[in-house]
């Protein structure tokens, strides 16, 4: 029998060890005979949550502007967007030498949307200035940009519009033809186009590359601050941002005067700045029943582990992390937000001290990603043993901080590259939310699984 116990035993801590993660770390000893391991069942610990305010400053590294206002249904918050885009200048970019009479025939911003949110119908107006400082490309960004800082507040616009995202002044036909791209086209005055041709005459080099345009002085050089004045109701996703310039020139080949056209295109070699205004979220923070997550710039969700409990004489195999969420108040709205799709699990002193800044990527050591499981309605972290055991420690060997024991939960958007290996990892700035058990009333539980050794003499 104590022969058969003991082999029952083995087989046991066999599998609980084969089955925890590869880059599971343990918590006292590491290695021991294998007759001298007893596995003991899992343990449960409490974890506290609460929401954590953003306060609408996060990286704004993304090549995706936002533009509009829009209530969610299920929380009564507000948010707002618009943005700061420069335009690109292809290299060695020419005119061709016989544009007629150097002058523009037309030129316009054409801002495409990809995807939105809300009434495709609901009406906004729009307010286009120019940028009178130009944006560093070597500087970070974050949601809560201050536009006053790059154009004249007390300047007149540019240009102005009026738009919904549905474009109802063309044609059905021409909207669900194959060619078009859903877009909000703004018309410039003609003559920035022409002092844009002129300036070419006058100094090409000033188009030879992104940074001699940059920094030209020539009219729309700088970029643009699109500013929304006034609308409620949707919130587009604009993925390609152009201004085209259209001209007259004489074609050779063909012996006649032909319609032109050149780009120049916001693209991730300049700056794209999104600024978000998040209201109403205070109610969201006070509710100390749930915990929530809200994007773009919103609401995270901090827990604090319970790592003083963890009993450091035994071995962690395992330990898991489960955050589930509530299903929606609101079950009939046509225009309910996403379910962030993806959480970063990540440190709160890695996070304050540049996680995003410094392009840092999940390691399964100090910062996890899990994806939403709708089966389960929940954001399951199956292996956080590691940053138990660099928690435990900090704290013994004293160079624990005020927030060694506290992690965030923040929704990413991850880059994968061919291989499917994630190669960029950026805040999530799609509108999304999410109500998490937790708070002062259904507390988060952790599961931990042990093993103990006992040596017998």
């Amino acid at each position: 029998m104590k022969l058969l116990k003991y082999i029952f035993s083995f087989i046991v801590s066999v599998i609980l060890l084969t089955s925890c993660d590869d880059e599971t770390a343990t918590l006292g000893v590491d290695m021991m005979p294998t007759n001298d391991l007893i596995t003991k069942n899992f343990e449960t610990y409490d974890v506290t949550t609460e929401s954590y305010a953003v306060g609408d400053s996060v990286l704004a590294r993304t090549s995706m502007s936002y533009l509009g206002r829009f209530t969610d249904p299920e929380t009564g918050t507000t948010i707002k967007s618009d943005f700061l885009a420069q335009y690109h200048c292809t290299d060695n970019f020419t005119f061709p030498d016989s544009i007629v009479g150097d002058s523009c025939v037309d030129i316009k911003v054409l801002l495409y949307i990809s995807n939105f949110v809300g009434d495709s119908l609901a009406t906004f107006k729009l307010s286009v200035y120019e940028l009178t400082k130009q944006l560093n490309p070597e500087a970070d960004y974050y949601t809560n940009i201050n536009p006053e800082k790059y154009y004249d507040k007390n300047d007149k616009p540019i240009a102005t519009k009026w738009f919904t995202i549905s474009d109802r002044s063309i044609s059905d036909s021409l909207r669900w033809s194959s060619g078009y791209n859903n877009n909000i086209s703004i018309a410039l005055p003609r003559n920035v186009g022409t002092q844009i041709i002129k300036g070419y005459r006058d100094n090409p080099k000033n188009f030879s590359s992104a940074s001699n345009w940059l920094n030209s002085g020539l009219p729309c050089s700088k970029g643009f601050y699109f500013k929304l004045e006034s609308g409620d109701g949707a919130m587009a996703y604009i993925d390609i941002s152009q201004m085209n310039l259209y001209f007259k020139y004489y074609d050779e080949e063909y012996k006649k005067d032909t319609l032109g056209m050149c780009q120049f295109a916001a693209t991730e070699e300049v700056i794209q700045a999104t600024r978000f205004e998040n209201s109403n979220l205070g109610k969201l923070l006070e509710d100390k029943s749930a915990t929530y997550l809200k994007s773009p710039a919103g609401i995270f969700t901090m827990a604090t582990l319970p790592v003083d409990q963890i009993n450091v004489n035994d071995t962690v195999n395992s330990a898991k992390l489960t955050f589930t969420r509530y299903n929606d108040k609101v079950q009939n709205s046509s225009f309910k937000l996403d379910i962030p799709s993806t959480l970063l699990l990540v440190r709160l002193d890695d996070y304050k001290n540049g996680f995003f800044e410094n392009y840092n990527l999940s390691d399964n050591k100090t910062s996890y990603l899990a994806t939403f499981n709708p089966k389960n309605n929940s954001y399951e972290f199956s292996n956080i043993a590691r940053l138990l055991t660099n928690m435990v420690k900090e704290k013994n060997d004293g160079t624990a901080t005020e927030n060694w024991n506290k992690v965030l939960l923040i929704p990413v958007e991850t880059t994968k590259d061919a291989t499917t290996s994630i190669v960029k990892l950026n805040h999530d700035f799609s509108m999304t939310s999410a109500r998490l058990v937790g708070g002062e009333n259904d507390k988060v539980k952790m599961e931990v699984i042990y093993s103990t050794f006992n040596r017998k003499n």
